[in-house]
């Protein structure tokens, strides 16, 4: 019953969502673009063969994109006989997707979870296999899928406590949705306690760790060019604050106005979150009178004795780790504000030592593993953020032990893609 009254609500916003697409589209175009996919039009490629047995992985935006890559290809590595699909809901999520896997696989946008949607785009892919990233849990997806005959993988799942807290207000509907997937790989052990406290079946939850900690450092450097060399020829100290959000980079400039004044040569390197935001990022900054370069567009040598640049927005996408590797310490973005913060196993991956906010939910449990460790600091506000800042510029020492406990942890943690793929064999 909580799923029919479930859908009916979902119908009447539609015309709320598409308002909401629209809205969004004036500032990032793309959510203009495959409306119909959002609603189960989805046209088969020509490569598609429908005889094939199909894997359909759903990965909401570019976080989950690059969770799921070291599945994706340990998948076509694994099999060739299987074609593969992977859906997202973000225009980000998309472009992320096709520069990750290009045309070994399908892409699409996933339906929003209305009935009529998502049994269009069943019955057009008929997949053999659903994966869900993370925490996509949608109720009419799952009951779909699992009427459809469509094994489901929970994969890489989390939850944290908030959002277990939410899931409780419709218990009857969550247990029911947790009952019909097949599997559910959790991250970590909390994940997997509260995930069976809110119905699933205990005997289908295992914790295999997270695919995060998979981080292919060496792509980093596969299509870097000449501005990246500038910089780094520069020789300068570079702190990079890397995907920051709205209401973050005020108090980032705050701490590097600070840091300034005893580290006069320090290169700050802001990566916002959302393209659509690079604009009024870079606005900020020169109103702030801070000397600004882009790096889309910027011809810079960086050099401390020329013409002093003091921040780069790095308006690209997919090229995280390639700024990461010039820095020498990272500040994760979203933990200064309350988004739950980033990724920071980037960073530590990269061996740089790591500074973030109090806002941790969505990385929780790694940010706990790498401040035990010794690689992670949490600051509560700008000031702190200038003060641990300058403590690490004026220490390399620390800096260096810091790297290496942070390499030392995700060295550590580096089963969860073994583990995964024995469970898709086993559930298929």
């Amino acid at each position: 019953m909580q799923r029919f009254l479930y859908s009916f609500l979902l119908y009447l916003s539609v015309p709320f969502i598409l308002l909401r697409l629209y809205l969004r589209s004036l500032k990032s175009p793309g959510y203009r673009q495959c409306i119909a996919e959002r609603f189960g039009g989805f046209t088969l490629p020509a490569n598609f063969d429908i005889k094939k047995s199909t894997i359909w992985i759903h990965a909401v935006s570019v976080g989950e994109i690059m969770a799921a890559s070291p599945l994706v290809r340990g998948l076509l590595n694994q099999d060739s006989g299987t074609q593969i699909v992977v859906s997202c809901m973000t225009p980000t999520g998309s472009v992320r997707s096709r520069v990750l896997f290009g045309n070994s696989v399908i892409h699409s946008y996933m339906p929003y979870d209305l009935p009529g949607s998502l049994t269009r785009f069943i019955k057009k892919l008929n997949p053999n296999m659903l994966i869900l990233m993370e925490t996509e849990l949608w109720p009419n997806t799952v009951h779909y899928c699992h009427s459809s005959s469509v094994k489901i993988i929970l994969a890489n799942a989390r939850l944290s406590e908030k959002s277990a807290a939410n899931y409780r207000k419709i218990a009857s509907l969550t247990k029911g949705m947790l009952r019909k997937i097949d599997f559910i790989a959790a991250q970590t052990d909390a994940d997997a306690i509260r995930l069976i406290d809110l119905g699933a079946n205990p005997e289908r939850v295992e914790v295999t760790g997270s695919l995060k900690f998979i981080v292919d450092v060496n792509k980093a450097a596969e299509h870097e060019d000449e501005v990246f060399e500038r910089i780094s020829l520069s020789g300068r100290p570079i702190l990079i604050a890397a995907s920051t959000r709205l209401g973050e980079e005020e108090k980032i400039l705050y701490a590097f106005k600070k840091c300034l004044e005893s580290s006069a040569e320090l290169l700050l390197i802001i990566v916002p979150r959302h393209p659509e935001r690079f604009d009024e990022v870079t606005n900020l900054c020169e109103k702030s009178n801070f000397s600004v370069q882009r790096r889309s567009t910027t011809t810079a040598s960086f050099h401390s004795s020329d013409e002093p640049i003091q921040i780069l927005i790095g308006d690209s996408m997919g090229e995280m780790l390639s700024y990461y590797r010039l820095a020498k310490i990272a500040f994760v973005g979203g933990s200064l504000v309350d988004t739950g913060c980033q990724n920071v196993l980037e960073p530590a991956a990269l061996g740089i030592p790591i500074v973030v906010g109090p806002s941790q939910f969505n990385f929780a449990t790694i940010c706990k593993l790498l401040e035990e460790a010794g690689a992670l600091v949490t600051v509560q506000n700008e000031d702190e953020l200038a003060m641990q800042v300058q403590l690490l510029m004026a220490n390399p020492e620390k800096q260096k032990l810091m790297a290496d406990q942070g390499l030392a942890v995700v060295k550590r943690n580096q089963n969860a893609l073994p583990a995964l793929l024995d469970i898709i064999k086993k559930v298929s």
